[in-house]
């Protein structure tokens, strides 16, 4: 057998370790390894930027369980994939960079897309290192392994040209695939006192993240809910780890939730700013924190409890707990709960007042409440046939309150660090992830973008095309970050001009072009593209473009709301489900405008 080059010892050792998919952008000297992958029955979805293959690379790492790959070139390429490398960090997701550099004998003369990766990417990985030809199976399987065990994130294997076109030494003695996942328990006396903190208290609430729904930890979660009676509340990602259906689902409470718990079980969350850092403010200044995580470091993290914490695997520690708190259950009829169920009721009986019929134009609440009762009749949330992705700060913060999601790692959306221009690559990642030839069921991908968020990286749109990906794209189109200028055209184009008396200084730094023709995009790469501005002509468009097989833009002409207040962070993680609105925080002044 003739020796195999370095870019077939990386594909044969990607497709050993049970890669299905890598995701990248090709140019040299990567396009060999990329072709071997393909020899080797990898598929390789190329994109248009490398930015937005490694921000689906990383959310294939969550929807899977398992490392996504991603490979680029290097110089430029790199610097690219850093978005998805950093999104990979702070969402704690595992991710492996591959990436081609210049010829060793190269390095310091200032040779084609020269750059030192490994010394830039380094302290924003958990490894990264660049093997000789001799080590590149070694090396891949350490990156792959290091981003899945322990606390998940990003690696990198930076390869030479000369590597990768050269002859190896390669043996496949050594591979070892990842078939299970070093997993520990809690400590028994710790696990105790967790059961008795939850057995005395007044008002213990528990909080899913997206942690619990990587870990796979749904059924087990689930038992510890149904069998305690104890209510939960999801962070945005962590909806579906029980589905959103269940009674014991205070979503729609959260505020109340928070800050009357006097003991709150954080299961697979950090308390961040999604969650206010556990500080007094949201919370009850006597509550009793107590975390289950994996990694030490996060234990005591802003207020999280000192003396009551449980380190180890979410599952394991779950059914701990099930085993201690056999035959105690919470009572339904506490103060608490009671509260919980009617404020619930009343802020889902406000968030209906929203919903005007047939509004023009059309509006935030109109829009989704269309898109769901449409879908819902297209597949029914308890059939779990949708993955709702969604980004852009109002689409994103008000749609999440709208969409039932009754199974975990169904909903996706610009996660910790709230990025921007992830929403068409996670949509892409989630195509490749559950559509796949021996998926028992296709699942529809469904994408809501604001028209900001659109923008980052709508030329992937090509790439869905390109693999005939009928994914559901809606773009809530209001003219601007946040909101627009004006809502009529004329005043807008006056505003452009800077021929408004009174007002200086034209277009806001928010604004965006007048109802840019977003669905021509789809049409121009060979989807399919509806311009709606009703809700009778958006339920169509719904319809159509849930049974098309090729990708779809919906773009929605909305009201600009250029005399609304914009939101401030802390605000937007403050929706509670079925709210639909923020609680703003400060306003935003406009020249000649009134606030």
């Amino acid at each position: 057998m003739a020796t195999p080059t370095g870019a077939t010892v990386v594909a044969q050792t990607l497709q050993q370790l049970g890669v299905k998919v890598v995701f990248g952008l090709v140019g040299i000297p990567v396009v060999e390894i990329a072709e071997a992958c393909i020899s080797q029955g990898i598929r390789f979805v190329a994109f248009r930027n490398e930015q937005a293959a490694s921000y689906a690379a990383s959310a294939y790492g969550y929807l899977t369980g398992l490392p996504g790959v991603c490979l680029v070139v290097g110089g430029p390429g790199v610097v690219h994939a850093m978005a998805g490398v950093s999104n990979a960090t702070v969402n704690n997701w595992p991710l492996l960079l591959i990436a081609g550099s210049c010829e060793t004998h190269l390095v310091g003369k200032g040779a084609f897309q020269e750059l030192d990766a490994v010394s830039m990417l380094t302290p924003h990985t958990k490894l990264a290192s660049r093997p000789t030809s001799a080590l590149i199976s070694d090396a891949i399987q350490n990156a792959y392994r290091t981003s899945l065990f322990g606390r998940n994130g990003p690696t990198m294997i930076d390869l030479p040209a000369d590597v990768i076109k050269g002859l190896s030494t390669y043996s496949n003695t050594k591979l070892r695939p990842v078939t299970k996942i070093p997993r520990s328990a809690g400590d028994p006396g710790q696990v105790k006192k967790v059961a008795y903190l939850l057995r005395t208290a007044q008002a213990p609430l528990i909080v899913l993240g997206k942690g619990a729904a990587f870990s796979r930890a749904e059924s087990l979660i689930g038992g510890l809910v149904s069998q305690t009676g104890i209510p939960f509340l999801p962070t945005p990602m962590g909806k579906g780890v029980i589905p959103d259906s269940d009674s014991l689902n205070v979503a729609a409470a959260r505020s109340l939730a928070l800050k009357a718990a006097d003991v709150v079980l954080v299961l697979g969350a950090r308390l961040n700013w999604i969650l206010h850092f556990g500080e007094d403010k949201k919370y009850n200044p006597a509550a009793k924190i107590i975390q289950v995580d994996s990694s030490p470091e996060e234990i005591g993290r802003n207020n999280g409890s000192l003396d009551h914490f449980v380190l180890g695997d979410i599952g394991l520690v779950s059914s701990q707990l099930i085993a201690e708190l056999q035959g105690w259950r919470y009572d339904s009829e506490s103060p608490y709960l009671v509260a919980l169920q009617n404020n619930r009721s009343e802020n889902v009986r406000k968030a209906s007042l929203k919903i005007t019929e047939n509004p023009n134009p059309l509006t935030y609440h109109a829009t989704f409440d269309t898109i769901k009762r449409a879908l819902a009749k297209l597949s029914p949330p308890e059939d779990n046939g949708i993955v709702y992705i969604s980004e852009g700060a109002n689409t994103m913060d008000i749609s999440r309150s709208f969409f039932q999601v009754e199974a975990p790692r169904l909903r996706l959306d610009a996660g910790t660090h709230a990025t921007m221009g992830v929403g068409p690559a996670y949509a892409i990642a989630a195509h490749c992830a559950y559509n796949t030839e021996s998926s028992a069921k296709q699942k529809k991908i469904v994408c809501l973008e604001g028209d900001s968020a659109f923008g980052f990286s709508l030329a992937e749109v090509e790439t869905m095309c390109r693999y005939d990906m009928g994914i559901l794209l809606f773009v809530v189109n209001n003219g601007g970050i946040y909101h627009g200028d004006s809502d009529e055209s004329d005043a807008w184009l006056k505003l452009k001009q800077n021929t408004i008396e009174g007002v200086s200084g034209g277009l806001r730094s928010t604004s965006l072009g007048w109802e840019v023709g977003y669905e021509k995009i789809a049409e121009m790469c060979g989807g399919k593209g509806y311009l709606v501005r009703n809700c009778a002509e958006l339920e169509r468009a719904v319809i159509e473009g849930f049974h098309a097989t090729v990708p779809v833009v919906v773009n929605i002409i909305i009201e600009s709301g250029s005399n609304k207040k914009l939101v401030s962070d802390s605000a937007r993680s403050e929706l509670p489900e079925g709210a639909l609105t923020c609680r703003q925080e400060f306003t935003w002044q406009q020249s000649g405008k009134k606030t």
